[in-house]
């Protein structure tokens, strides 16, 4: 039996799955050991394994932050809880690419919050653009989409009735906004809840322009830089689902083909793994 998890700092999802077939799900509090201590960790460990009525063989767990120490402080987090499995613990980048790939090359991209993508050969990650972050990078996601739709609303760039209406609807004024972007944390989650509004009002032409804009922004400075449109591309994550007409119109102007766009990557790991 294997367990197999997406994890960010939000929500774990959690499948245990037999011969590529899931035999149940869970949902937990999210785990990142970058942020996250050994004691946190266990503790939503423990409450997994209260709800699963076999112990996994195997355990695939594919997280954010999941690189160098906090890799190793997730693999030892497991084993106290889990210590007759085998673990493997990889990041959230290589549990996208063996999602959209399986044991095939491609570009896999992670459009959500935040934004990555990787050149993979089929077993592992052999190029990554860094993403940078919400403030130095980071295009295409959430984040940078709503970075790009407030600085329009409040410097002229959008009508007045859309800026009147994005505060109506979301009971906001200008000073909330600024408190919320820098005197609050989590910046990044909240200028991606700006996506709530776009994705509804696309038939407004300048709105979908900045989505296209943000997404165009993303190849270039990011899918681009790997030179290989000799490969499939396919993405992972709330942005590049909802968007995904959008993001299929991009990458066929880039030259690419577009294999899968997937809102979660945990099904299609069930099948790959």
């Amino acid at each position: 039996m294997k367990l197999i998890a997406d994890s960010g700092s939000t929500k774990t999802s959690w499948v245990l799955a037999e011969g590529g077939s899931a035999v149940r799900r869970v949902s937990t509090a999210g785990i990142n050991p970058v942020v996250q201590g050994e004691e946190t960790i266990v503790s939503t460990l423990r409450e997994l394994a209260s709800q699963l009525d076999e112990k996994p063989s195997e355990i695939h767990f594919f997280g954010a932050g999941c690189r160098g120490e906090a890799s190793l402080l997730m693999r030892k987090c497991l084993d106290v809880v889990f210590p007759d499995a085998v673990i493997e613990v990889e990041s959230d980048l290589l549990g996208a690419a063996r999602a959209l790939f399986a044991d095939k090359e491609g570009i896999a991209c992670i459009l959500g919050t935040g934004s990555n993508s990787c050149l993979y050969d089929g077993k592992g990650i052999v190029e990554n653009v860094p993403p940078l972050g919400f403030i130095l990078g980071d295009e295409g996601s959430g984040a940078a989409l709503g970075k790009t739709f407030i600085n329009a609303l409040f410097k002229g760039d959008l009508p007045e009735e859309i800026k009147r209406e994005y505060l109506e609807e979301t009971g906001q004024n200008y000073e909330d906004i600024i408190r919320r972007v820098y005197r609050e944390p989590n910046a990044n989650r909240y200028l991606a809840t700006t996506s709530l509004f776009i994705s509804k009002h696309l038939d407004f032409k300048p709105l979908a322009d900045i989505v296209e804009q943000n997404i165009e922004c993303f190849f270039t400075k990011n899918v681009d830089k790997y030179g290989r449109r000799d490969v499939p591309v396919g993405a992972v994550g709330s942005i590049a689902y909802v968007y995904a007409d959008t993001f299929r119109k991009v990458a066929e102007r880039h030259g690419y083909r577009v294999e899968h766009i997937v809102k979660e990557p945990i099904e299609m790991l069930v099948k790959n793994i």
